[in-house]
């Protein structure tokens, strides 16, 4: 019993040539031929095509086109060009549009043309029998990996309720339960990395510190889940008023902490400025009422190439903070600070 032969799709718009190229291929293999790009589209829309050889000069679409639309559609289907036009970039833009196998020119030697084929046909009949095997190969690995899925499924879940388990923690560990935000030790450890970042490159970095104005008479007004929603709503605020790059945090009670990479005197000015009137501005939906709040703001700037640890920042934005709450509150102070220490 033979082999069925591989088929092949000719298509060029010179009328002349599909008559001599059916007859130089048909003893073997199954033709089918079209005259445009559209046409050859109908044609994989109705037979399964091993091997397309094509014209590049067609109307509306190019040779070129139509294999970029069968790599596309048809990524199995071993793509042939010819052309009368041995331009380089004709062939660097078929190569990298259409991906095709062979290259061929105008007029073309029918021993040639007939081996290309022929090649096309072998590389094609080997892809399959390839996937056969494979296919075979996969059924066989189903098979197996039912059976031992059979056996782990339990021990796969068990694993993966510890990987959440274990992420739900690292969340938490991070993480201010109240706000969302980040806790005193993600912030904190955060920014020492940041800082050890800082030495060793060019750039400013600002460490701030934000502290509600009068936080016990919002407590003592509005109550305990009146103070959290204050909290809550702060965070949102901060969250809006920085840059993605910026990291803010809450590290405990009504204070809250900030990371501003690439930020100078002038940048952390601009942005304390921006913090304050903001949340000064926003009043809080609490139920039926509104929470309004104005916050001291304090930077600590360690400007290029000025090394500092993080205590010495820490310590140079509190001080700002109070300079802040000793001149009215809902102000800010910006700190610069030297170089006192090593990291």
């Amino acid at each position: 019993m033979k082999a069925p032969k591989c088929t092949l799709l000719i298509v060029d718009d010179e009328p002349y040539v599909l008559p001599a190229l059916k007859a130089l291929a048909a003893e073997e293999f199954e033709i089918y031929t079209a005259d445009c790009a559209e046409a050859a589209q109908v044609v994989f829309a109705h037979h399964p095509i091993d091997v397309i050889l094509t014209d590049q000069r067609m109307p509306r679409q190019s040779g070129i086109q139509l294999l970029e639309w069968v790599r596309q559609h048809y990524p199995r289907t071993v793509r042939l060009l010819m052309t009368g036009y041995a331009e380089l970039e004709d062939t660097i833009d078929a190569i990298n549009r259409g991906q095709v196998y062979h290259y061929l020119l105008k007029p073309w030697r029918p021993e040639e043309l007939l081996q290309v084929l022929r090649n096309a046909a072998e590389k094609r009949l080997l892809e399959r029998s390839r996937d056969q095997l494979l296919e075979q190969l996969r059924q066989l690995n189903s098979e197996l990996e039912q059976r031992v899925l059979e056996r782990t499924r339990a021990l796969q879940e068990a694993n993966q309720l510890l990987e959440q388990r274990a992420r739900e923690l690292e969340h938490l560990a991070l993480t201010d339960p109240l706000t969302g935000l980040l806790n005193r030790r993600a912030m904190e450890e955060l920014a020492r990395f940041e800082l050890k970042r800082h030495a060793r490159y060019p750039g400013a970095l600002t460490i701030g510190l934000i502290d509600i104005d009068r936080f016990k008479e919002i407590n003592t007004r509005f109550l305990l889940p009146g103070g959290d929603e204050a909290l809550r709503g702060l965070a949102r605020i901060l969250t809006r008023s920085l840059r993605e790059v910026d990291s803010v945090g809450r590290i405990g009670g009504d204070e809250f902490l900030i990371i501003a990479r690439e930020t100078n005197e002038e940048g952390a000015k601009r942005l304390a400025e921006r913090i304050r009137a903001t949340v000064a501005a926003t009043p809080i939906p609490y139920g039926d009422q509104v929470i309004h709040i104005s916050v001291s703001v304090s930077f600590a700037v360690a400007e290029a190439e000025v090394p500092v640890d993080f205590d010495t920042m820490y310590r140079a934005a509190a001080s700002a903070i109070k300079n802040a709450k000793d001149n009215g509150r809902n102000c800010f102070s910006v700190s610069r600070v030297s170089a006192l220490l090593s990291i």
